[in-house]
């Protein structure tokens, strides 16, 4: 029994007539009868009764007419599926993002864009900092993930790069510092800092103390936080001042002043997206040219 014949039986029944189904489905009459008779014989009963006026179901026939309709229906929809999926207009994506990056306009624009797009793939977004991100995306528990990193991409990971951040100054609104800003790191060697683990997120840490090291700068640290808007909850609270991405102004955060130096300026944060090699999926490819083109 072939997806065709049933096709034709269909045609044969709602028509009325062999003669009538031949035109239909634009096979001559004398083929279109063999093919119900082949289906007949496949099926081992008789389907039709033959009259000078067309057909008539048998009872057999009628429980196939009903059963092929909905198998030619569900054929349909598993095609429809199928084509979907190969697209990456259904499916899943679990996409990783610190809690900074959130906030920043690009990155809003690029959530929401994908899910207007593709409503029928499903959005897991999980706020997670660099480092444990990069470990989900090698166990495979991420599709992506927008994470700080080097220019060099760790085995097993392929990344592009977003955009190139830099480092701020923040300090509470209320403080002498805000009142007065400083313009050189060295102004602020007795200043109490407010600071993240190294452990969270160690390719950024790395850089960040790396530059600071070249400018003979080391933070006064008398706290510490698990992660940047933590951080500036802190300073926001008074416990000292900090140094975070300038990307954590895209986060509304009252009682917080931040305060570009030239020093923190120059040392380049680049954001990238990441994804596990070898992970071909079509979701993930339309999310990937979608990042491009919203921050190039």
């Amino acid at each position: 029994m072939e997806f065709r014949q049933l096709e034709y039986f269909i045609a044969v029944v709602e028509t009325g007539s062999i003669s009538a189904a031949s035109r239909k489905v634009h096979v001559a009459q004398p083929a279109l009868t063999r093919q119900m008779r082949l289906l007949e014989d496949d099926v081992g009963t008789q389907l039709l009764d033959r009259h000078a006026r067309g057909v008539r179901l048998t009872v057999a026939g009628r429980t196939l007419y009903s059963e092929a309709t909905r198998l030619i229906d569900d054929r349909a929809d598993i095609k429809a599926r199928l084509l979907a999926m190969g697209r990456g207009q259904t499916g899943k994506l679990s996409l990783g993002v610190t809690v900074t990056h959130l906030w920043v306009p690009e990155v809003a624009k690029l959530m929401g864009g994908y899910r207007g797009r593709y409503p029928h793939v499903a959005l897991d977004v999980f706020t997670l900092l660099s480092g444990p991100q990069l470990e989900k995306l090698n166990q495979g528990g991420l599709d992506a993930g927008i994470i700080y990193h080097d220019d060099h991409t760790p085995s097993g990971i392929k990344a592009h790069l977003l955009q190139r951040d830099h480092l701020i100054l923040a300090v509470p609104v209320n403080s002498y510092w805000a009142q007065s800003p400083p313009t050189r790191l060295v102004e602020l060697a007795e200043t109490e800092f407010v600071w993240g683990y190294r452990g969270i997120s160690p390719v950024y840490y790395d850089r960040m103390v790396a530059h600071f090291s070249r400018l003979n700068f080391e933070p006064r640290v008398v706290q510490y936080g698990a992660d940047n808007i933590t951080i500036l909850s802190m300073v926001a609270a008074g416990l000292g001042v900090s140094i975070v991405p300038a990307a954590s102004r895209s986060h509304p955060m009252p009682g917080i002043c931040f305060i570009e130096l030239e020093e923190l300026t120059t040392c380049d944060m680049p954001l990238w997206l990441a994804w596990r090699a070898g992970n071909v999926s079509p979701v993930l490819n339309n999310f990937i040219q979608m990042a491009v083109d919203i921050f190039e």
